[in-house]
């Protein structure tokens, strides 16, 4: 049985740059754990939130685990703060370098989902000494994070998403047959595993219209930056999971089979783990207790050292 920490039985907050951010704490129930403590990181897009990851806390410690979560909501996500300002896999590292700095006051391992992979290895390069290690689910194919935009080519995208033809799209894309049809191309393996729960989830998350900024920075691309050399340069032990049939939602790496996928991470991180579990690009979602079992042992051997 699983609990939120007593302290933190409802979404708490703290200021960042005079902005009120969210999160929430779990840990099992009677736990006198010292292990170290995990810090997730969430997708962005329409209607996501830190709740993407309550499958996966209620899984944690159905399997034994003993870890302590903290799950924040990013800037402009979930019932964090939603200003109309572009944000950057940078801003929303330094949010988070905060957040563990003055709320959580020790090193994590951070569990991130997909393209915010970005933001981790912003917060690895600004605080390394506060991260023990990273599990890292589904990341962007290794052309993608080769990849630079340029920052017109962002700019300008920002700015037409940041427009009434903007407003209009993200009405529509917030409507539940776009949510289904894009989750059942992009995201998951199965159609079944497109549920109620996972629509609901994102409906209520999309229901404020400000959540359009954030949503629109990632799509403009901010993230889109060459990182190779920031990845070559981690020095923290990793843990690269992929769907057996991972899926680049981009034009790079659209041809990659996950077994390629990972054997360009393990190229630039030969001391990082990798490993496939079932699914697609959503495991902590749509794979849970396989994903939980696939990354147990290499945080428990993390907390253990």
């Amino acid at each position: 049985m699983i609990t939120q920490d007593k302290s933190a039985s409802f979404t708490q907050f703290y200021t960042w740059h005079n902005y009120r951010c969210a999160y929430e704490v779990f840990k099992p129930i009677n736990s006198t754990s010292q292990s170290i403590p995990l810090l997730l990181i969430h997708p962005v897009g329409v209607g996501l939130s830190r709740q993407f990851w309550q499958r996966f806390c209620r899984e944690w410690y159905q399997q034994g685990n003993s870890n302590q979560i903290y799950n924040p909501d990013l800037l402009g996500c979930g019932e964090s703060d939603k200003p109309h300002v572009a944000c950057t896999p940078g801003d929303w590292a330094e949010q988070l370098r905060h957040f563990v700095q003055t709320v959580v006051q020790k090193p994590v391992i951070v569990v991130v989902q997909g393209a915010l992979f970005a933001v981790a290895i912003e917060l690895v390069k600004k605080e390394p000494n506060l991260i023990a290690g990273l599990v890292i689910a589904t990341p962007p194919a290794w052309p993608l994070i080769q990849k630079e935009a340029p920052e017109w080519q962002k700019k300008g995208v920002w700015n037409l998403l940041n427009s009434p033809l903007g407003h209009l799209f993200y009405r529509y894309a917030r409507r539940e047959k776009f949510l289904r049809n894009f989750s059942i191309k992009q995201l998951f393996e199965s159609a079944n595993s497109v549920d109620a729960e996972w629509l609901n989830t994102l409906r209520t998350g999309a229901e404020d219209i400000a959540s359009r900024y954030a949503v629109f920075s990632f799509l403009a691309g901010f993230w889109l930056k060459d990182y190779s050399s920031a990845v070559v340069c981690i020095k923290q032990p990793a843990l690269v999971v992929v769907g057996e049939n991972v899926s680049s939602i981009s034009q790079e790496g659209k041809e990659l089979t996950a077994d390629e996928w990972l054997a360009d991470y393990l190229t630039a991180l030969p001391q990082a783990s990798v490993k496939k579990a079932p699914g697609r690009n959503v495991l902590p979602y749509e794979s849970t207790t396989e994903f939980v079992s696939a990354i147990s042992p290499f945080i428990n051997e993390i907390s253990s050292d």
